[in-house]
């Protein structure tokens, strides 16, 4: 058996490790594990209601995991040869998820309630359990019999009411920097914009006295879209994309096209192309209420953040809309005035 001091100094060196890069700290968490698994070889292994196998490391004080928290920790998914499958280390964020009732035994939801923070632990899934009656999903390196392994460490407990006050707090923080990056946009590159009641900023660069969009019509429009620092994440124009260094094999340099007010693009073009004329150029300053939003899009558009478009309406394709019947109400008869009689 390893003494309960051995295992303070491996809790200490894994805590020790906060100033190397997450690789360095991948690699020595990995051996840290490796040591205290051979260590303890001849210690059986704990079993779950459920049928995972765990080992717990270190017990550190302080309070365990409650239903409803919401953890922050680090995990290593590994093969029984030791094949990394992933690594949150090598992604470089921890992930957080809250604590609930277990429903199946991967969801490691009897395991956390064992650890308090800064614990770690070996936990061994059958792969037997994972896709037993979806055979057919099994992949070749996990055969039957065999275990999918994870290796934690516990970084942060919060009660639910606390994550949702950091998350709102951050939200926040996040939003009122995307105003501020806006406004400092707009100032700098001068630009005189109208906003409509949703938020969306815009101005006409070049008018038109052409077709203008009603909802449902067709658009074909060229555009480029930018971010707050002047940075092309796409465009329809090749010689902008070729410009800006844009790497889209494939793709046919041409007007898109937009069913205009259907929903079939961010609110954002929705709106701002139903204010345009055929011929028309523009440029939106999209608030990411009406893009993206929290979610973000790709590499280059993160969550909140604000797009700068410049688009052209190069063609409008109405379809047939109803006519809008005329009111056939009759208009009231206006009397004459009696002339009052006089005395």
């Amino acid at each position: 058996m390893v003494s309960s001091e051995w295992l303070k100094n491996i809790n200490h060196s894994l805590l020790t490790t906060q100033h190397l890069t997450n690789s360095m700290k991948y690699i020595l968490f990995i051996l840290v594990l490796a040591i205290a698994v051979k260590a303890n070889a001849q210690t059986n292994l704990q079993h779950t209601p459920e049928g995972a196998m765990y080992q717990v490391f270190t017990h550190s004080p302080g309070d365990k995991i409650k239903l409803n928290d919401v953890i922050t920790f680090q995990f290593v998914q590994k093969t029984d040869k030791d094949s990394v499958l992933f690594s949150t280390y090598a992604a470089g964020h921890p992930v957080q998820a809250q604590v609930k009732a277990s429903t199946n035994v991967g969801d490691l939801m009897e395991i956390f309630p064992l650890l308090a923070v800064n614990d770690s632990a070996l936990v061994k899934v059958p792969t037997d359990s994972i896709f037993k009656g979806h055979e057919d999903q099994r992949p070749a390196f996990f055969p039957k019999g065999s275990y999918l392994n994870f290796t934690l460490k516990i970084e942060r407990i919060q009660s639910l009411n606390e994550a949702i006050a950091e998350r709102n707090a951050s939200i926040e923080k996040v939003k009122t920097a995307e105003t501020a990056d806006a406004a400092k946009y707009i100032a700098n590159h001068k630009l005189i914009l109208k906003t409509t009641p949703t938020g969306l900023k815009y101005i006409v660069t070049k008018p038109s006295l052409k077709l203008k969009p009603l909802k449902g019509d067709t658009l074909m429009v060229n555009y480029t879209g930018r971010t707050l620092d002047d940075k092309v994440f796409d465009s329809s124009i090749e010689t902008v994309a070729k410009s800006a260094g844009l790497q889209q094999p494939g793709r046919t340099y041409e007007p898109i096209q937009v069913i205009v007010g259907t929903g079939g693009v961010i609110p954002g073009w929705d709106e701002g192309l139903l204010l345009l004329n055929e011929g028309s150029k523009a440029t939106f300053v999209i608030p990411s209420t009406l893009a993206y939003g929290s979610q973000g899009a790709g590499d280059d558009i993160k969550p909140y953040s604000t797009l700068v478009f410049d688009v052209e309406v190069v063609k409008v394709r109405p379809i047939k809309h109803p006519v809008t019947p005329k009111s056939t109400a009759k208009k009231p008869l206006h009397k004459k005035p009696v002339a009052k009689k006089t005395a």
